[in-house]
């Protein structure tokens, strides 16, 4: 009996059409594109619906809402299908793959993110390979998590990150090998793949004030004055190289002074594509072990930023806060002890 994958259309250049004024998100495209699809009746592919978001979003206007609304429509069909496609502009694909991680809490199917960098609409595109490969691995193989596919790669959605904006292979884990390679054949590396769930539970993130502050050589720290508010509840610094930070006029420890004060968290990820953040290794960064600031290790920035979402929707103390960011809890990090 053929599997049953629901495929949530929310914009992106993988349904774009050409108009005078460039490309452009046009509605129902995408619709007549997975009929044509479905009408060849490939003996592999699944049977799949179609939800189209109305608006459709370029995924540089992805925000809270649409993750809530993405994860309720999972979480409502879940029962009817064996798996989710979820098409999505690339920009903040990775982010969206992160956020759903932490949302979907006991998943046990397969939540694919895909997309292109060309049109489908296109004669040459990377589209439709994209497509096909994403049903067909929800919908004909067990991999109970949260993931993104491109270019030939099944990858962690938590791992993930987009590292180029013109090559079609546009996404890496640079930390994390791949959960599977798509080739001639398609090769699941079943020992990677996250146990599943035992029932599906929802975690609505609520609308916490969350900063990302990306060091570079000349920082002027005073200018962040402004957002050092009791609002604030958590920033990702992005340091150099094994979560070092520069400091020589002091406006650092002044920012993590008044960050401790307000009881916001502090994670500490690395500028570094690939690598490890462990604060304290280096005395640059010892100000920041004496504030209590958290190590991120090897999460990418993408999921430290969700991460906090989940953590603090979840009504954590800061000490509980704290103590989990350095946990693994969804696969997105391997601690060093």
């Amino acid at each position: 009996m053929k599997k049953r994958v629901c495929v949530i259309y929310t914009g992106g250049t993988i349904g774009m059409t050409r108009t005078d004024s460039g490309y452009s998100l046009g509605k129902f495209y995408m619709s007549s594109a997975l009929e044509e699809i479905s009408g060849r009746e490939y003996p592999d592919l699944p049977i799949f619906d179609l939800i189209e978001y109305d608006p459709l979003l370029d995924s540089s206007n992805i925000s809270l809402d649409e993750w809530l609304k993405i994860a309720r429509d999972i979480e409502s069909r879940y029962d009817d299908y064996d798996g989710f496609v979820i098409l999505h502009g690339t920009d903040t694909m990775a982010y969206t793959a992160s956020a759903l991680s932490f949302m979907l809490e006991g998943l046990a199917k397969p939540v694919i993110l895909t997309g292109s960098q060309i049109p489908l609409c296109e004669t040459r595109n990377d589209a439709r390979g994209n497509l096909i490969t994403a049903l067909m691995l929800a919908g004909n193989h067990f991999v109970p998590e949260v993931c993104l596919y491109f270019g030939g790669l099944l990858l962690r959605g938590n791992r993930a990150t987009k590292i180029s904006a013109d090559d079609l292979l546009a996404f890496d884990s640079p930390n994390y090998p791949p959960l599977a390679e798509v080739g001639v054949r398609i090769a699941i590396k079943e020992k990677m793949i996250q146990k599943p769930g035992s029932g599906l539970k929802l975690v609505e993130f609520g609308e916490h004030q969350i900063a990302v502050l990306k060091i570079f050589p000349g920082i002027q720290y005073e200018i962040f004055d402004n957002i050092m508010t009791e609002n604030l509840k958590g920033i990702v610094i992005e340091a150099f190289g094994a979560g070092n930070i520069p400091d020589r006029q002091g406006g650092m420890k002044r920012l993590l002074s008044i960050a401790k004060r307000n009881g916001t968290v502090i994670v500490v990820c690395t500028q570094c594509l690939k690598g490890t953040a462990i604060i304290g290794e280096y005395e640059v960064s010892e100000e920041l072990a004496r504030s209590g600031a958290v190590s991120g290790y090897d999460m990418t920035v993408e999921a430290a930023v969700a991460k906090l979402y989940y953590l603090l929707s979840m009504g954590y103390n800061i000490d509980k806060i704290k103590e989990l960011m350095a946990e693994n809890l969804r696969g997105e990090l391997t601690r060093v002890v």
